[in-house]
């Protein structure tokens, strides 16, 4: 088995106060790389860093909330000024405002977006910049979710932002493959914040932070686990030996990683010069509407007491 090595590598990972961020901050620097925390928070980032230390790793904290050109060239500059390059960038930062399409405000809609969409989008520009500058190649890994991948009931907002990532990765992979610069999304699923307040998975959390391991059925069949479960994905994505892996979305997930699929199209008719409403009517049952697509996060499957 492979070691990854990454040192002499630089990264910057948004959103890595506490959470997933922290633990893909925590993975980077284990491998080698020096590491530039991000957070809203200045106590929460320099407690991140603190605890990447003391583990015996590199890192420094950039306090901005990503989203403007500004906060990403900070977070770019940082990592130069410090550590003298920037070899991998891990857009993790978001945050939530769910609600239902029809009670959703606009100030709602622009925050998640603001934060997750455009965040991404400001951060790998200027970190493309910077990677095509040095000439050496680099990494981009975007965070999406599975909820932009299948949608999800109240997050309007945050489905779209997490479903323009995976096509970022997919568009990037090919305008920075000359520049030897891979592109992939990765869709965690993990006990965090944004995740403990589902009902379903409650009892289970609280179990965990009492020290209960997650039971074998959440871990696998529903790829469900803690964040360090994922950052070893990352830690792979940011090394050489993922260097020909781009334009994917891979998820992550207590003991399941899997490749998602890219939207195309899986069943198609024709009519001869086109088709009418009522040609449509009479052939989408039997044609292509005879299997439509779901959609939705699919509700866990917990074993009958």
């Amino acid at each position: 088995m492979p070691s990854i090595d990454l040192t002499g590598k630089v990264a910057v990972v948004t959103g890595s106060g506490r959470g997933l961020g922290l633990a893909y901050a925590h993975a980077l620097a284990a491998a080698g790389a020096s590491v530039v925390v991000n957070d809203v928070d200045e106590n929460v980032a320099e407690q991140a860093v603190k605890s990447i230390t003391a583990a015996g790793g590199t890192a420094v904290a950039e306090v901005v909330p990503v989203g403007t050109t500004e906060a990403a060239e900070r977070l770019v500059n940082r990592a130069v000024e410090e550590f003298g390059r920037l070899d991998i960038l891990v857009t993790n930062a978001g945050i939530l405002r769910d609600k239902v399409l029809w009670k959703m405000t606009d100030d709602d809609f622009d925050a998640v977006i603001t934060t997750h969409l455009k965040g991404t989008f400001t951060c790998a520009r200027a970190a493309a910049v910077r990677m095509r500058e040095q000439g050496e190649g680099g990494t981009l890994i975007l965070v999406g979710s599975p909820a932009g991948q299948r949608g999800n009931f109240g997050q309007t907002n945050y489905a779209a932002a997490k479903a323009g990532i995976a096509a970022f990765a997919r568009t990037w992979s090919m305008e920075l493959g000359r520049a030897n610069i891979t592109v992939n999304a990765i869709v965690p699923v993990a006990a965090t914040a944004m995740t403990e307040t589902i009902p379903a998975f409650a009892p289970y959390v609280e179990a965990l932070k009492n020290g209960e391991p997650f039971p074998a059925f959440l871990r696998k069949g529903e790829g469900f686990g803690t964040p360090e479960d994922c950052a070893g994905l990352v830690a792979f994505l940011a090394s050489e030996a993922a260097r020909g892996i781009t334009g994917q979305a891979i998820g992550i997930g207590g003991d399941k990683v899997a490749l998602w699929s890219h939207p195309q199209e899986i069943k198609t008719a024709y009519a001869d010069g086109g088709w009418t409403p009522e040609a449509l009517a009479d052939a989408w049952p039997t044609s292509v509407g005879a299997e439509p697509q779901s959609v939705g996060i699919p509700a866990p499957k917990f074993p009958e007491a």
